[in-house]
């Protein structure tokens, strides 16, 4: 007869919840809690406490993970992401909200790198990015599209000829034809939808 007590305090019930035994130690572990009652409750009271443990440090994933992991594993009959082919152009009434909503499996939280863009839209008339920046934008001016953005997250100054803009989330700011501008960025990093609007020459 083995000794019980040793046996559950040797630690081979936690292996056993963390899948560490090999198929024979498996067996014996079984065996036990058929051959005796404390060692079977024993067993139920690990199961019970690391179940515990993994609700209370649990992290909720996005709507985004979730739906992919739910897919993977065959629960999800079809996909939720957001359909990148008919975004709409941005302009003053752009809820930024929405944009946020949209592109959240683009946008990195702790952005490492100091610049990037991605195409999200790109047809005849616009191009539209998403752009994730921490560097300033050197002064600029174009003669063939339209400049338009529209803040996400972060804060950033533009300034336009004569004019100069201080900008948050939500904020949209388009640029004339042939007029100089540039822009600093003032938060750590600044998330923003980029538009080229293309016009006849």
């Amino acid at each position: 007869m083995k000794d019980t007590k040793k046996y559950i305090e040797s630690g081979i019930l936690e292996e056993y919840c963390l899948g560490f035994l090999d198929e024979a130690e498996q067996a014996e572990l079984i065996q036990m809690t058929t051959l005796y009652p404390e060692v079977k409750e024993a067993l139920h009271a690990v199961e019970q406490k690391m179940e515990e443990l993994a609700v209370s440090s649990a992290v909720e994933p996005s709507s985004n993970v979730r739906q992919k992991i739910l897919a993977t594993l065959g629960f999800a009959e079809e996909s939720t992401e957001p359909d990148l082919h008919n975004l709409s152009p941005i302009n003053k009434n752009a809820d930024h909200e929405h944009w946020l909503n949209v592109l959240d499996h683009l946008i990195p939280e702790k952005p490492s790198k100091d610049f990037s863009c991605e195409v999200i839209r790109e047809d005849d008339r616009f191009r539209q990015m998403l752009v994730v920046t921490k560097v300033d934008v050197p002064e600029e001016e174009h003669e063939d599209y339209l400049e338009s953005f529209l803040i996400l997250k972060g804060y950033c100054e533009c300034t336009i000829g004569n004019e100069f803009f201080k900008l948050q989330a939500g904020d949209f700011l388009e640029i004339p034809l042939h007029v100089k501008h540039n822009i600093k960025v003032t938060s750590p990093y600044v998330v923003a939808i980029l538009q080229y609007e293309f016009v006849e020459s």
